[in-house]
């Protein structure tokens, strides 16, 4: 059976140092040993998992995988080998997905807490912080507010001056381990009469021991607490203060960059579990005398859920290799970091969505851990901006992608398999988050072109050629870039494109080994990957990209020009029965494979 998904019964990451191998086995432990049955009754009794922070803490989880390097300098203790390395924390992202959504959170947030800390100039907090982090506290992002959400133009969280500082007051909503936290970074804005900084914006440290805190409720139903707070003159002083005005924006938006790898990692790892659980169950289920999947729908829907969870975890660490190699000359990463969560959690959804027709009433069932995934599934493409923000936050970069299909631009070195154990430092200085339409990229067509040959892949090319031309000959006017339906539609289609073109480049790494050697990962590894799966994968974009072509031709705004030419975007896969056949069977091996301990 090929290993391309994450097994817990088989795992054992060994190109990570001896001390992060051993910390991810025993995290997988620890949820094997509580067993299925319990994690269930925690879950539908929304009880908060104290065992696990207990255990997080105890292993220094958290802390090994969240301190950067430089932090850690910082620290009387000192924390042994803690760094930022984006490859090991996807590790670390799949495997709690796997088994929880809920527990995931608890680290999510904690990221989002942190964010803000570590991008900041103030030593102090840094170290307070990470001394923290090092006890085994967790930590929340203080954003969101009831009445804006996650606009962060708009806050009533309030600094006025008092003597020696300010005094906080004001409200906070949806805000992650605010029952638990061992600080809160709080996203607020200095009152119209401040002397120095008048209605500008400000991050700053919460202790939500102090009495000035009130924590209100849990806003949802859920083993994760997700808190309503309120401060009523909070004392601020300056060692509190992490950033002030254009700073704090900027602050909010990178560390939301560096939360939204999360998302994708947390996505795949839930995709992976429910499709070991209804291949197990459909394929030992009799309906007319015969197995379900002998059934030709029922195949095609696990082949094509097996497709989409393989070119989710393709895109996904490819992705991660721009994230690590990100420097201020290369922000490639601001295009490829919303693809991951946007796209990505929508192939989750749609992984699920396919699955949850496979295993039909059983996916209802309080004692299966598909009944969980359907819900905690959904919540990803809406967290850290929505997917019609991220599409929105995408097409910003289509000139300069356009370009450069063209040969128009820039000459990058390739980019290696950054399975490296080293500091992503630059994550936490990421300065501006301005200038992203004039953010130069790379000709995506020698990627496609190592798999031209196959298939669905030169399907792909004609459609993507196809959409260039579109965009080209009949941009959108003036009027219609004030019509968001149209430009979503314009935004599905080019993302399609950069996601396949990531995918191509992720499976080159692992077929040709060029650039940086093959890639190696336990979790993402796919040393069974073969071009077969490659045409696989193509034939369900074929099928999504003529989707998105038709949406677009819909439009009410669309003009004549762009509806013709949508249309002929509109192509058919190339699916040869037995290599559907051979896809088909090795999806179906996973028949018990795994199955999480009672």
């Amino acid at each position: 059976m090929a290993s391309l998904l994450f097994n817990p019964s088989t795992y054992d990451p060994t190109y990570l140092d001896d001390e992060s191998r051993r910390q991810l086995r025993a995290l997988v432990q620890f949820f094997e040993s509580k067993g299925k049955a319990t994690l269930k009754s925690e879950y539908h009794a929304a009880q908060w998992y104290s065992d696990f922070i207990d255990f997080i803490g105890e292993e220094g989880i958290f802390a090994r995988f969240g301190t950067p390097a430089a932090v850690a300098d910082l620290m009387d203790s000192g924390a042994p080998d803690a760094r930022w390395d984006t490859a090991r924390i996807n590790e670390l992202n799949e495997i709690l997905g796997f088994y929880s959504l809920d527990h995931w959170y608890a680290w999510q947030v904690s990221v989002l807490g942190l964010g803000p800390v570590w991008t900041s100039d103030n030593p102090e907090a840094k170290k307070l912080v990470g001394e923290l982090l090092a006890e085994g506290s967790i930590f929340g992002f203080g954003l969101s507010e009831q009445t804006h959400g996650a606009d962060i133009y708009s806050t009533d969280m309030v600094l006025t001056p008092s003597e020696g500082g300010w005094l906080a007051t004001g409200p906070k909503y949806y805000i992650g381990n605010g029952n638990e936290a061992g600080r809160l970074s709080v996203f607020g804005k200095f009152s119209d009469d401040d002397p120095d900084l008048p209605g500008e914006y400000v991050f700053f440290l919460v202790d939500p021991k102090n009495p000035a805190f009130t924590l209100q409720k849990n806003v949802v139903h859920g083993s994760m607490y997700v808190s309503a707070f309120r401060l009523d003159k909070y004392a601020v002083g300056p060692q509190d203060i992490l950033h002030t005005g254009r700073a704090a924006w900027d602050a909010a938006l990178a560390t939301i960059n560096v939360g939204k790898v999360n998302l994708a990692w947390g996505s795949i790892g839930i995709a992976e579990h429910a499709f070991y659980e209804s291949v197990t169950h459909a394929n030992n289920r009799i309906l007319y005398g015969n197995a379900v999947t002998q059934f030709p729908h029922v195949r095609r829907m696990i082949a094509d859920a097996y497709a989409r969870l393989i070119g989710m975890k393709l895109y996904s660490v490819r992705s991660a290799d721009y994230f690590r190699t990100a420097s201020p000359d290369d922000r490639r990463y601001l295009l490829f970091n919303p693809i991951s969560k946007m796209k990505v959690t929508m192939e989750g959804e749609r992984v699920i969505d396919l699955l949850w027709d496979v295993i039909a009433a059983r996916g209802f069932e309080k004692d299966t851990y598909f009944e969980q995934a359907v819900s905690h599934i959904r919540a990803l493409p809406k967290l850290e901006g929505t997917v019609h923000v991220n599409l929105a936050l995408v097409l910003k970069f289509l000139p300069q992608y356009l370009a450069a299909a063209i040969g128009q631009g820039e000459q990058y070195a390739a980019v290696a398999a950054r399975n490296d154990a080293v500091d992503d430092d630059y994550l936490f200085a990421q300065g501006s988050a301005s200038g992203l339409s004039k953010i130069p990229f790379h000709d995506p067509r020698p990627a496609f072109a190592r798999f031209e040959h196959l298939p669905n892949v030169a399907v792909f090319i004609q459609q993507m050629t196809a959409f260039g031309q579109l965009v080209a000959t009949a941009p959108p006017s003036p009027e219609q870039a004030k019509d968001l339906d149209l430009l979503l539609s314009l935004g599905q289609l080019f993302t399609q494109v950069v996601y396949g073109q990531l995918i191509c480049e992720s499976a080159s790494l692992v077929l040709d080994g060029e650039p940086g050697g093959k890639r190696e990962s336990s979790v993402s590894d796919a040393s069974d990957l073969t071009e077969a799966h490659i045409d696989r994968v193509f034939a369900v974009f074929v099928k999504d990209f003529s989707e998105y072509a038709l949406s677009l031709s819909s439009q009410p705004a669309a003009s004549d020009s762009q509806r013709d030419q949508a249309l002929s975007l509109i192509k058919h896969p190339v699916i040869d029965p037995a290599a559907e056949q051979q896809f088909a069977d090795e999806a179906l091996s996973h028949d018990g494979a795994y199955a999480m301990q009672p």
